[in-house]
């Protein structure tokens, strides 16, 4: 089930970016991660709009839209391969038809999965944060 974000969900959504975070990019140190989380809760996570996938009455994966940036989609590394993030994703396309965001080059699993939702790049950049190599993405209705 796909629910509004409530602040009683944090630490389980801070827990998903985390673990989701370190282990699709592993060519950032995860201290990187690490250092993040408090910038997450208190900048991030209240300036977005933000929805929970639940399962068995467990957060398991979330999304993240800042106007019509997908700022954030994460699944529980435990969970993934199940469907859950293409559930997040047509769940974020219904609130916003027209979508753009920003995946690392060196995240291939996850940029296959947003060619395969429809998404193409725009251009390629470096990250201000992590000196890494990304790409930004779009999808217009």
């Amino acid at each position: 089930m796909i629910r509004k974000y409530t602040a009683q969900d944090a630490e389980a959504v801070l827990d998903i970016w985390l673990t989701a975070s370190i282990k699709a990019h592993d060519f950032v140190a995860p201290e990187f991660w690490e250092s993040q989380i408090s910038a997450m809760r208190d900048i991030y996570l209240p300036a977005s709009k933000s929805f929970v996938f639940e399962d068995d009455s467990q957060v398991v994966g979330f999304y993240s839209l800042n106007e019509n940036l997908l700022a954030a989609i994460f699944v529980s590394p435990e969970c993934q391969g199940k469907g859950i993030g293409k559930q997040l994703m047509a769940h974020a396309k219904q609130q916003c038809s027209d979508l753009t965001l920003n995946v690392y080059k060196d995240n291939e699993a996850t940029y296959k999965f947003y060619l395969a939702q429809g998404f193409k790049v725009d251009n390629e950049h470096v990250c201000e944060h992590t000196g890494c190599a990304e790409y930004a993405m779009s999808m217009k209705a």
